[in-house]
């Protein structure tokens, strides 16, 4: 792990993407006294499950996958968060040790903001905390979307709506083409993780959405080049994707 110079709050290029956006000088001021900027290298984990937090991260730039470990030692992806989003915050308020752990998917810069900094803006900010308790409350309304459709849709509509979730998060527009780059690199296990499916499945699959137009690949990278045909064999989404 490397420590990176000191970014001032005010002038980081993730601020508008947060929830910090909502903080006052007097926060900015408490924010760049107290915290930490650091680097992980890819695969360097940033916490671990059933650890105690003593503090959040803010994603400056990067890509963190966060995920479970089950019985038998097999990890489920929760989710993958990219620039402006934080890591940490619901074990924090709650006083309970991290239900997941995560790691970088790729080089990734992050700012530490000890426990006692955040908790203090939360309790002085009511337009902070409102955006928080927003953000905890659009999360849990995707997470029990994403676990009906687990039980409910078939494997290819799942797929759909994971590429489409992707694409809303780490979407790069070509301005020459109406295709969209999902600007993230995940093996297919990992795609096949966070579809809840066999990697030999997810692979058939996208070969299947390639064939019908509906996707291209980039190196590891997908990219999608027909977006109304993808949200048709989604199926029907309750919460919006783009």
């Amino acid at each position: 792990m490397q420590q990176l110079p000191h970014i001032a709050c005010e002038h980081c290029q993730s601020l508008q993407l947060s929830f910090m956006k909502d903080c006052s000088a007097d926060n900015f001021v408490s924010l760049n006294e107290h915290k930490h900027c650091k680097v992980f290298k890819k695969g360097q984990d940033l916490f671990h499950e059933d650890g105690r937090p003593t503090g959040l991260y803010c994603i400056n730039s990067g890509k963190v996958k966060l995920y479970k470990t089950g019985n038998e030692g097999k990890s489920q992806i929760l989710d993958i968060l990219s620039e402006g989003a934080f890591l940490g915050y619901r074990a924090l308020i709650a006083e309970e040790m991290y239900h997941h752990s995560a790691t970088a998917l790729e080089d990734t810069s992050v700012c530490f903001i000890p426990k006692n900094v955040f908790l203090q803006i939360l309790e002085s900010n009511p337009m902070f905390a409102k955006q928080l308790l927003k953000s905890l409350c659009h999360d849990f309304g995707i997470a029990e979307d994403r676990l009906k459709n687990m039980a409910q849709k078939s494997v290819s509509e799942r797929l759909a709506e994971t590429l489409l979730l992707l694409a809303h998060s780490f979407k790069k527009q070509y301005d020459e083409s109406a295709s969209i780059l999902i600007d993230v690199s995940l093996p297919r296990e990992d795609i096949a993780n966070l579809v809840g499916t066999a990697t030999e499945t997810v692979i058939r699959l996208l070969s299947d959405f390639k064939d019908k137009g509906v996707v291209l690949f980039e190196k590891k990278k997908i990219k999608i080049v027909d977006l109304p045909k993808l949200k048709k064999l989604a199926g029907e989404i309750t919460y919006d994707t783009w």
